[in-house]
Order: structure tokens, then C-alpha cells, then sequence
């Protein structure tokens, strides 16, 4: 066999990908991430403004362009569809992907309101399509080592119950001085609707997105760990006159879940995530989100006469967590298995971020 029919053969098993968005998480993480597997081929790329959509196929090899979403999705080459756009535009664009039937990889939020969330598991169901939601920390190595620790002390009793869980997210320099080169465009971008929930007043539109978008991980994350699932609900909010800094208190399967939102001038990572026992306790603490092979570090403490303090490493014990979630959704495309970040367990992030906001208003007299 010559090398020409070789490599035909090796391409025609590799998973055919479009990408949706030219933005800084398109650019720097996962355009390079999807273009290192070697069962993933990038074969087309959108989007709305030329010079950037240009400069960012040359960079990466992408032999096809085309100036919206609708035209990818007519290529019949395009196997799967992964989109990065801004956070009220990509669920329409993960809606319209998933009525064309398409295996969809999406940024977080999936949706900016309830009734935006149920759209796009409708259009899952009518078009055939699967949605993966990118929530990297539930790919990450550290944070499986964790929740399998957790379960597994649930399933022993040799921690005695979990009594309390804590996700302390205070933010910092999340970019880690990454060097990956970033194309920019002269254009400005088109103006998109925004699908806010109908409830809510015009000047909390911007804080509650700025909320939800950043601390939709620390709330999906305890849910994880948890096992949680739906089995959530909000208790107590105490934010700040900006929508974003305070305590939230949430019941998640009967055990309370405290989300510290806040922001610190800090060169690293400030996060951690923390789940008690009557004996002990799991805590997982996240570098920052774009370093490199720096999986979150676990921490297991034990109670009791002979106490100890462990930190075991997780295999791998080098990976990134935007790595390995862009190694799932192929491998999970190709074999059918569940994504372990779908659409219908993210409806429940979206939900509670709306009760989040509509407690925490009504408590302030303005809804």
C-alpha cells in the first residue's frame, strides 16, 4: 500500500470537525486542543468577521471558511461541530447545530435563561444531534480522583456522613502568561439578541451574565462531586450591590453547598472546592486555568486515632483538563457513550442561577 493510501485510510477514521467562533477561547485553547488529536481533523471554520476568520484558518490549517454557521452546517463533510461565541449568541448557535443533527461541543453557559435551555434539549431531541457542555473540571484528573474519593467514602461509611461542601471561587490571573499566538480583528462584532429571562430588569442583565458565566463552574462542580444531580435548590443568597461578590447557600441531595463568589488581585488561581465529612474531608484546590499539564491537587484528610493528611496524585498525574475534555468528546462522539457534561444535566446550572438572581432581587424589593 503506498503512503498516499496510508494516510487516505487514516484520515477517513478521524472525526471531521467544524468550528463555530474565532474568540480567545477558540484561539488559545480549544483550536489548538482539537487540532493536536490525531482523531480529530478541523476541516471547516465560521465566522462573521472575514479577517479574522482567515488569518485564524491559514494559522491552523483549516481548508475551508465560510461567514456564518447555517453555511458550515451545509458541508457534508462536517462531521461534528465545536463553537466558541459570546455568551448569549452560542446556545442559539448550539440550537441550530443540534436541529441539523450534529454532535455539538459548546462553551459554557449552555443558555442564559430556562426557557433558552429547554430550547436546545428540544432541538437535541428533534434533530438527533448530542450536546456536550464544556465544563473542564469535570474532565480534569485531580477532580476525578476527588469524586471517586467521595463516593467511595460514602459507599464505606468510614468518614461518617458529609455534613457540609464549600466552593470557594475568588478568581485571579486565570491566564497563566499563556504564550499561544491570538489573530485579531478590525471588525466589530454583529449585535446578537439576548435571551435574558423575561424577568429580569434591563440593568441586572450584564452582572447576572458576568455571574452566572464565571461561577457556573464552582455550582456545577459541587454538583459533580456530590452527585447531586437535579436534587438542588437555593437557600440563602447574600450578594453585594454588584451581582457578583457574596455567599450563596444551596442544598444539593440534602447537604448544604456554600459558593463564595469574590474577586482578588492574586497572580495565581484562587479556587478551591471542599467536601466535609462527620471524620474527615476531600478538597480539591485548581492552579490557574490556563496553565498547562497542572491538574487540581486533592487533598484527603482522616479524623480519628491515627490520623493523616494525604495528597495523592491522580493518573495522569501531568494533563489539562481543556485537553481531556476535547479527547471526551471525540472518543464519546465515535463510541455513543453519554457525555458526562450533557445538556440535560446542565439545565440544572441554568435553573439555579435564575433562582439565584430572583431570590436575591426579590429580597432587595426590585422584582
Amino acid at each position: 500500500m503506498s503512503t498516499k493510501q496510508k494516510e487516505t485510510g487514516r484520515d477517513a477514521k478521524r472525526l471531521k470537525l467544524g468550528y463555530i467562533g474565532c474568540g480567545l477561547m477558540a484561539q488559545k485553547i480549544h483550536l489548538p486542543n482539537f487540532a493536536s488529536l490525531p482523531d480529530c481533523e478541523l476541516v471547516a471554520l465560521a465566522e462573521l468577521r472575514r479577517d479574522i476568520r482567515e488569518a485564524t484558518a491559514r494559522r491552523f490549517g483549516i481548508p475551508r471558511q465560510y461567514p456564518d454557521h447555517h453555511a458550515l452546517l451545509a458541508d457534508p463533510e462536517v462531521e461534528a461541530v465545536a463553537l466558541s461565541a459570546s455568551w448569549t449568541q452560542q446556545g442559539e448557535l448550539a440550537r441550530d447545530c443540534l436541529l441539523a443533527g450534529k454532535p455539538v461541543f459548546m462553551e459554557k453557559p449552555m443558555a442564559v435563561s430556562v426557557p433558552q435551555a429547554q430550547e436546545i434539549i428540544e432541538a437535541e431531541r428533534r434533530g438527533g444531534g448530542r450536546l456536550m457542555v464544556a465544563y473542564m473540571k469535570r474532565y480534569d484528573a485531580g477532580v476525578v480522583l476527588a469524586r471517586d474519593a467521595i463516593r467511595a467514602f460514602r459507599a464505606s461509611g468510614e468518614l461518617g456522613n458529609v455534613t457540609y461542601a464549600r466552593a470557594h471561587g475568588f478568581c485571579g490571573d486565570w491566564l497563566a502568561a499563556l504564550d499561544v499566538p491570538m489573530s485579531q480583528s478590525a471588525e466589530a462584532y454583529p449585535a446578537s439578541p439576548e435571551p435574558y429571562p423575561v424577568w429580569l430588569p434591563a440593568k441586572w442583565q450584564r452582572p447576572y451574565l458576568e455571574y452566572l458565566q464565571q461561577w457556573t463552574h464552582n455550582v456545577n462542580l459541587l454538583r459533580f462531586l456530590l452527585d447531586a444531580g437535579d436534587k438542588a435548590r437555593v437557600r440563602y443568597v447574600d450578594l453585594d450591590d454588584d451581582g457578583e461578590v457574596g455567599v450563596t447557600v444551596l442544598g444539593l441531595d440534602g447537604v448544604r453547598a456554600v459558593v463564595e463568589s469574590g474577586h482578588v488581585a492574586h497572580h495565581g488561581w484562587d479556587m478551591f472546592t471542599q467536601v466535609y465529612f462527620q471524620k474527615g474531608w476531600v478538597k480539591t484546590t485548581s492552579a490557574p486555568l490556563m496553565l498547562h499539564n497542572a491538574p487540581e491537587q486533592v487533598e484527603i484528610y482522616r479524623a480519628g486515632p491515627q490520623r493523616s493528611l494525604q495528597q495523592p496524585l491522580p493518573e495522569p498525574a501531568w494533563s489539562w483538563s481543556y485537553k481531556r475534555e476535547a479527547e471526551e468528546f471525540i472518543r464519546c462522539v465515535r463510541s455513543g457513550e453519554a457525555f458526562a457534561s450533557g445538556a440535560a444535566d446542565t439545565l440544572t446550572d441554568v435553573r439555579l442561577f435564575e433562582e439565584i438572581y430572583r431570590k436575591w432581587l426579590t429580597d432587595r424589593g426590585e422584582l
